[in-house]
């Protein structure tokens, strides 16, 4: 009866057979499919724990294809599922786990924030060598370094300014939702009570802000993977088939540029759409917690543990006078 209701896991896609969840429940109904997966899930969260060298082993080309197949997989989401709602559970059932989470999660996007946000500063320092470099010194390349250089040409430096920018936008957007620094619309939330508030928000995190991240990362995932390997993965593909394709796997990390002298790491920017999502997912998560336990409190425990950046009295003299 458990194999009539569990589909085929983490160890049966390990020995190569290939039972998919999807199939195995397409006549079955959606409830039986979800709950399937949730058992299933509690199932390969132990499976690929206690078999880790299956999918971290990437010198074998069949554990890379499985981290890849699986790094975008039903069976990933309802991992994460399960976990998400046993700590939601507990952290109802004791609420100070619930803030330990918000205060973990929140400490996480500020101190990332607070670290990628000098990219924003080193953008500018290399577009002011850029162009002291090109139009007082007319030199065709930059070279940065000791003993062994760092030596492109200057087209490489301009365009590799583009990195920096997506470093901000990526690492530094659950800090900026933190500091309460992202453009609202307020058409009714600014005029709303407390609990409407709070009950928006965590309508927002729950039915936006994840399925935003979830659907990105299904997305971007494969893609960043087609530009690392060959054969190409796709999303399409079920673990027979990327698993047959493990015998001609081999490296393949884009390298191939706009221009002939330009920068040529574009597959940085792939990686960087996943840490978005990651950053976007946690945050959510955070937004969610934070209104439950505020909801639950009342009004003066709004903005409780929230760490937010300050410029000390010249801030409260700014405000004073608006």
């Amino acid at each position: 009866m458990a194999d009539d209701i569990v589909c085929g896991g983490f160890f049966r896609a390990a020995e190569g057979v290939d039972i998919s969840c999807l199939d195995k429940f397409q006549d079955s109904g959606l409830i039986q499919f979800v709950l399937g997966n949730i058992l299933e899930g509690f199932y390969n969260f132990f499976a690929a724990i206690l078999q880790p060298g299956l999918w971290l082993n990437w010198s074998e080309g069949t554990s890379l294809m499985r981290f890849i197949y699986y790094g975008g997989s039903v069976e990933l989401f309802f991992v994460i599922f399960n976990m998400l709602v046993i700590l939601t559970i507990v952290g109802i059932w004791k609420r100070q786990v619930m803030w330990a989470c918000v205060r973990g999660l929140e400490g996480f996007a500020n101190a990332t924030g607070r670290l990628f946000a000098w990219a924003g500063l080193i953008m500018v320092v290399q577009q002011i060598i850029i162009v002291f470099m090109q139009r007082v010194f007319t030199r065709p390349d930059i070279s940065i370094g000791f003993g062994i250089p760092l030596q492109f040409d200057i087209s490489w430096f301009a365009e590799e300014l583009k990195l920096f920018n997506a470093l901000v936008v990526c690492m530094c957007v659950a800090y900026t939702f933190v500091q309460g620094g992202h453009v609202r619309v307020d058409l009714f939330y600014a005029g709303a009570k407390f609990r409407t508030k709070k009950i928006i928000d965590m309508f927002g995190a729950l039915f936006f802000m994840i399925p935003f991240a979830v659907v990105t990362w299904m997305y971007g995932w494969y893609f960043l993977w087609r530009h690392l390997v060959t054969p190409n993965p796709s999303a399409s593909d079920r673990l027979e088939l990327l698993l047959r394709k493990a015998r001609l796997l081999k490296w393949n990390v884009e390298t191939i540029g706009f221009s002939p002298n330009g920068f040529n790491g574009y597959f940085l920017f792939k990686i960087l759409l996943c840490l978005f999502c990651v950053m976007v997912l946690l945050q959510a998560i955070a937004v969610f917690y934070r209104s439950w336990c505020e909801l639950r409190e009342g009004e003066e425990s709004e903005n409780k543990y929230l760490d937010r950046d300050t410029l000390g009295d010249g801030e409260e003299a700014y405000e004073g006078t608006h």
